[in-house]
C-alpha cells in the first residue's frame, strides 16, 4: 500500500498534463486516520465522477460496540452515518474549483426511511468502517488542475472523515438515540402477529407530508389518535410504553369524505414496512414487513401470470392461466398485481379505490341484473376478498370514498374525519342491512399457479452490460426500460439501481430455466444478507451506490420486465 506522501508527489508529476493522466491515481493510500482508496477515475470532467472508498479500521472508528450489535442497530448507524458525511460532503463540494464536475463531493442522499446502503458499511465483527463516495477530479478544460485534488484529498476530505466517522468526535446520544428507536421499531414488527394486528400507527403521529413532492412531515397537522375501540398498548425496550391503533388482521376498509386523510393514512401504511428516523412523524408507523400495495396499471407487461381466480372466459379465447399480454387493461394488471404479490409471499394487501379499476374490484346489483354474470369473464375482488384471509391469510386494507360495496364484507371499518380516524364498524353494519350485499356466494378458486420458471435474454450474454436507475421510476438496461413507477413502495432510486443489478446477476447466475422465480429472488435476498449488497455488482472498478430493496420490489422488477421470458 503507498502512503499518502506517494499520492500529493504522484499529483505534483501529473499536474497540468492531460486529463488521462489521473488513472494513474488509481490504488490505495494510507492516511494518519483511514485508508483512501480511489476505485475508479473518470475519463474527463464531464464524465461521472470519480469513485472513492474510505476506509478507517474499528479502534480508529471507536464506535462502542452496542450501537450496532444487532442488525437493525447497525442499519440505524450506518445511515445516521452516511446523513453526517453527507451533510459535511455537500458543504466542502465545489469549494475546489474547475470544469464539469470539478470539485464535486457527494454520497447518497437519504430520505425519510432507513435502508441498508452501499454507500456506509460497518463490519459488525471489528467495527471496521467502509464509506463510499463520488469526488469530481478537477481540470481546467480538459487539462490536469492537481492543485484543487489536493485541496479535496488532503483538506476537504480529512476534515469531513473527522467530523463525520471517528466516534469521538460525534454525538454519542444522538446515535445512541437512532440505535435505539430501531431497536423499537423492531420490537413492534415482531409483537404484530402475536397480537393479531397487520399494522400500528401510534398515537401523536404526523402522517401528512409538506407537499406531494416532499415526504418531510406536515407543520401544524393533526397528530393521530387511535379510536377507543382500536386501541393497543405496547411495551417497548426503550421508548416503554407506547398507545397507538392496531389494524387487524382480516379486512379493514377505511372510508371519509375526500381530504379527510384517507389516503394520507394509506400511504402512511404502505411505506410502514420501512424503519424511518425520527422527527420524520412516522416513527412509530409499522406495517407488515410483505404488505404490498396494488394498482390498476394500464399498459403493463404480463408475463404468464394465473389470473383465472378473477379473469376467466374471455371473448378472444386468450388463456388466463397462462395470461401474457404487452399492454395489459386495469382489470388483468390488477388481477396480475394480487396473484404477483400472493407469489413474492405477502401476507397484506393495500388498496385505494381511486387507483383501482373500478371493474375488478366491484359490481353493483343493478349491473348484475342487466348484465348476467355469464357474460360476465371478471370475478371481482369482492367476491374473493374473504377467500383470499380465509384460505390464503392474506388481509386487506382497502380505501373507498365513493362505493359502500365493501361494507359488508368488512370487518373493520375505519372513518377519517378531518384527519382523526372512527371506528364505524357497528353503525356501518347497521346501515349496509338495508342494501343488498351485491357479491356473491363464490366456490373457492384453484391456487394460482406460482411455479414460474425465467429463461436468461441473450443480450446478457455480453461482458458489458450498459444500466442505469430512472430514479424510482425504472431502470433502463441497455436499450431496455423497465418501468416501475407504479411500484409505489420503492421508496429511493438506489433500490431501483440495485433491482437493475439484481436483473443482471439473476440473468447470468440463476436464471437456468429449472429454477423458479421464488427460488430466484430466495437466492437474491440470501446474496444480499451474507455478502451484502456489493456481491450484486462485484464491480472492480468501484461499488455504485445501492440500497437495498425488498424481496416484493424484486419480484415487481422481475414481473414488469418486457424481455424477461418467464414458463
Amino acid at each position: 500500500m503507498q502512503t499518502s506522501t506517494d499520492l500529493r508527489n504522484l499529483l505534483a508529476r501529473i499536474d497540468r498534463k492531460g486529463y488521462p493522466a489521473y488513472k494513474d491515481t488509481r490504488g490505495a493510500y494510507q492516511f494518519p486516520a483511514y485508508v483512501l482508496s480511489i476505485d475508479h477515475v473518470q475519463g474527463d470532467p464531464f464524465a461521472a465522477p470519480s469513485k472513492l472508498s474510505i476506509h478507517v479500521n474499528g479502534k480508529q472508528a471507536g464506535f462502542p460496540r452496542q450501537l450496532y450489535q444487532t442488525p437493525c442497530r447497525r442499519i440505524a448507524l450506518q445511515d445516521a452515518l452516511t446523513r453526517q458525511l453527507g451533510r459535511r460532503a455537500a458543504q466542502a463540494s465545489f469549494q475546489a474549483k474547475g470544469s464539469g464536475h470539478s470539485g464535486l463531493i457527494s454520497i447518497s442522499r437519504c430520505g425519510q426511511e432507513v435502508l441498508e446502503r452501499t454507500a456506509c458499511t460497518l463490519d459488525p465483527e471489528h467495527g471496521d468502517l467502509l464509506l463510499r463516495l463520488e469526488v469530481g477530479f478537477p481540470a481546467n478544460g480538459r487539462t490536469i488542475n492537481a492543485r484543487e485534488l489536493e485541496k479535496i484529498l488532503f483538506d476537504l476530505l480529512p476534515r469531513c472523515v473527522e467530523e463525520s466517522l471517528l466516534y469521538r468526535n460525534l454525538d454519542g446520544k444522538r446515535l445512541q438515540e437512532a440505535a435505539d428507536l430501531a431497536e423499537d421499531q423492531q420490537d413492534i414488527r415482531r409483537q404484530l402477529p402475536a397480537l393479531g394486528l397487520c399494522a400500528f400507527v401510534a398515537d401523536g403521529s404526523i402522517l401528512p407530508r409538506t407537499s406531494g413532492v416532499s415526504s418531510l412531515p406536515m407543520k401544524q397537522a393533526v397528530p393521530f389518535r387511535s379510536p377507543r375501540e382500536l386501541s393497543v398498548t405496547l411495551e417497548l425496550p426503550h421508548r416503554g410504553t407506547i398507545t397507538g391503533m392496531g389494524i387487524p388482521k382480516g379486512i379493514t376498509l377505511i372510508v371519509g369524505g375526500g381530504y379527510h386523510g384517507k389516503s394520507t393514512l394509506l400511504k402512511a401504511l404502505e411505506l410502514g414496512v420501512y424503519d424511518h428516523i425520527a422527527g420524520d412523524g412516522r416513527e412509530y408507523v409499522i406495517t407488515d414487513r410483505t404488505a404490498v400495495k396494488i394498482r390498476a396499471e394500464d399498459g403493463r407487461s404480463i408475463r404468464n401470470t394465473d389470473i383465472s381466480m378473477f379473469i376467466n372466459n374471455l371473448p378472444n379465447g386468450k388463456d388466463t392461466v397462462h395470461f401474457t399480454t404487452e399492454d395489459a387493461s386495469g382489470s388483468t394488471s390488477q388481477a396480475a398485481g394480487v396473484v404477483e404479490a400472493m407469489e413474492a409471499g405477502t401476507s397484506l394487501l393495500l388498496m385505494d379505490e381511486d387507483t383501482s379499476a373500478t371493474n375488478f374490484m366491484i359490481r353493483d346489483e343493478l349491473m348484475q341484473r342487466v348484465i348476467h354474470r355469464d357474460m360476465e369473464p371478471i370475478t371481482p375482488f369482492l367476491d374473493r376478498i374473504r377467500e383470499l384471509y380465509g384460505i390464503h391469510g392474506i388481509s386487506t386494507v382497502i380505501v373507498a370514498g365513493s362505493s359502500g360495496a365493501f361494507f359488508h364484507a368488512a370487518d373493520r371499518i375505519i372513518q377519517m374525519d378531518r384527519y382523526v380516524p372512527r371506528d364505524i364498524t357497528a353503525s356501518a353494519k347497521e346501515e349496509a342491512r338495508a342494501f343488498p350485499a351485491g357479491s356473491a356466494v363464490m366456490e373457492p378458486a384453484p391456487a394460482p399457479g406460482l411455479c414460474r420458471c425465467p429463461r436468461p435474454s441473450p443480450q446478457f450474454r455480453g461482458d458489458r452490460i450498459k444500466l442505469k436507475a430512472l430514479g424510482r421510476d425504472g431502470i433502463s438496461i441497455d436499450r431496455e426500460t423497465i418501468d416501475l413507477r407504479y411500484v409505489e413502495q420503492l421508496a429511493d432510486g438506489e433500490q431501483s439501481a440495485a433491482l437493475g443489478w439484481c436483473m443482471v446477476y439473476a440473468q447470468r447466475r440463476l436464471m437456468d430455466g429449472r429454477r423458479t422465480l421464488r427460488q430466484i429472488v430466495d437466492e437474491l435476498d440470501r446474496l444480499m444478507e451474507e455478502q451484502g449488497l456489493p456481491a450484486l455488482c462485484g464491480s472492480p472498478s468501484g461499488v455504485p451506490f445501492l440500497a437495498r430493496p425488498r424481496r416484493q420490489e424484486i419480484f415487481a422488477c422481475f414481473d414488469r420486465c418486457r424481455f424477461l421470458d418467464l414458463l
